[in-house]
């Protein structure tokens, strides 16, 4: 299958499942995903599968792994909060953090949260220019207590 193959295929969202982790273990070589989002160990891939509250999705083109998406619900703010997002380091700038972003945005199995919101590190200028073009709003600023920006996006 050639990259083009990939970037033309519709992106597939499903739960994580174990057999996923080894693939996206391997983008954690990469520095800058290592140091915004690691680290990535069995410790991680335990919690990700027993976990009940969280969620965890991927995002497959043509068969292949190429994003993924946490995600927790804020029932106390009636929100869904993204916990991170990942793709795969050989094909970023391609669209495919966009892509999961608004079909886990549009998935019908999710229960309706009309709220969503994300937390970016202060010195991830990537991610907060990723969620401003995807049109999110910037609600809080960093702080000496919390390092995050926080993005709100609402239905």
């Amino acid at each position: 299958m050639t990259e083009r193959d990939v970037g033309a295929a519709l992106l597939q969202v499903r739960r994580f499942r174990a057999e996923d982790f080894p693939t996206y273990r391997v983008w954690y070589a990469d520095a800058v995903l290592d140091r915004q989002l690691g680290p990535l160990d069995d410790e991680w891939l335990a919690h990700v599968l027993a976990d009940t509250e969280g969620e965890q999705w991927v995002g497959v083109a043509a068969g292949v792994l190429v994003a993924v998406l946490g995600l927790v619900p804020d029932a106390e703010h009636d929100t869904w909060v993204i916990t991170d997002i990942a793709v795969d380091p050989a094909r970023r700038g391609q669209g495919w953090g966009r892509r999961i972003v608004q079909a886990v945005l549009a998935l019908p199995a999710l229960p309706p949260r009309h709220r969503w919101r994300a937390f970016v590190a202060e010195d991830n200028p990537q991610a907060q220019g990723f969620f401003e073009a995807l049109g999110w709003q910037r609600l809080c600023a960093p702080s000496a207590d919390d390092p995050f920006w926080t993005y709100g996006w609402q239905r």
